[in-house]
């Protein structure tokens, strides 16, 4: 669930909405995405799944994906951000899947609409956004078929981008930013972090596997890998600044600095590196 997506402007105007980011999650980590759908394909193929949900769908990475590797099904996508499902279904004309990709605008902190019955579930980085996740998992419980499947893809811990070293400052700056950026996000988003398959059983699923999927790119090969880490580090300290220690809010103002000699647009050490871990249960 794409929650507070907001549309500021990092230095020099460039773009930091939650929009920007996850399109660029899903160009720049493309691997991660075809290895994560695609395991989730093999798993779920052999039922034939003819009704899927892309729960928080955002800008529609995994509802299209979904589609293109199920083409017999048809595909909900929800999310709370108007703005997120107008790219979702400009993408999904696009693409020639218009036919078989809805949109379905809603808070599910507020209302659970009419989405089942469904065959399969994707639910990527958006439970932990919710105020009640065992609540939505206990919703699309209800809703799916005997035997059929949800995948829950969530991050322990957030993507890491810069060497120990950036030789503008003392060493361990990405620690030293992370440590209390993060405490003050999970302040707000409680579950963020945490592990999923515990919170699937206590909603009555039946988890049947987990995969570890790593990242690490080094260095990253897309061209937009700079601009990925100068609206991740916009978005991450965006509202935090006072958390963060004088001396490294100024080494944080050379990197999102566009024209500067320190950018995160034009730095040749770019390291993504982390794990996306994705949890499959079924319906017995």
């Amino acid at each position: 669930m794409t929650h507070n997506h907001g549309h500021d402007h990092a230095a020099h105007g460039l773009p930091q909405s939650m929009d920007d980011l996850l399109e660029l999650d899903a160009a720049v980590l493309q691997g991660y995405w075809t290895a994560a759908l695609d395991w989730v394909r093999e798993a779920a193929a052999p039922r034939s799944p003819a009704r899927l949900l892309d729960l928080g769908a955002g800008t529609g990475t995994g509802a299209l994906g979904l589609a293109e590797r199920f083409p017999g099904a048809t595909v909900t996508a929800v999310d709370v951000e108007h703005d997120a499902l107008e790219r979702l279904r400009g993408k999904a004309k696009e693409r020639g899947l218009a036919d078989r990709v809805r949109t379905v605008e809603a808070d599910l902190d507020a209302t659970w609409p009419d989405l089942g019955p469904l065959d399969l579930t994707w639910a990527s980085m958006s439970l932990h956004h919710l105020a009640d996740p065992g609540a939505a998992l206990r919703e699309a419980l209800a809703v799916t078929r005997p035997g059929g499947m949800i995948a829950v893809a969530e991050f322990p811990e957030p993507l890491r981008f810069l060497p120990d070293d950036l030789g503008t400052g003392p060493a361990g700056f990405e620690d030293r930013v992370l440590g209390p950026v993060n405490a003050a996000h999970v302040e707000v988003m409680p579950t963020l972090g945490s592990a999923w398959a515990p919170r699937l059983a206590d909603a009555g699923w039946n988890v049947t596997a987990e995969r570890a999927f790593p990242i690490d790119l080094d260095p990253p090969a897309h061209p937009d890998a700079g601009r990925y880490a100068q609206v991740w580090f916009a978005r991450l300290s965006h509202g935090f600044a006072d958390r963060i220690e004088p001396g490294d809010r100024a080494t944080l103002a050379a990197l999102l600095d566009a024209d500067g000699p320190h950018s995160l647009l034009h730095r040749a050490d770019l390291h993504i590196r982390g794990t996306r871990i994705v949890t499959l249960a079924r319906r017995d």
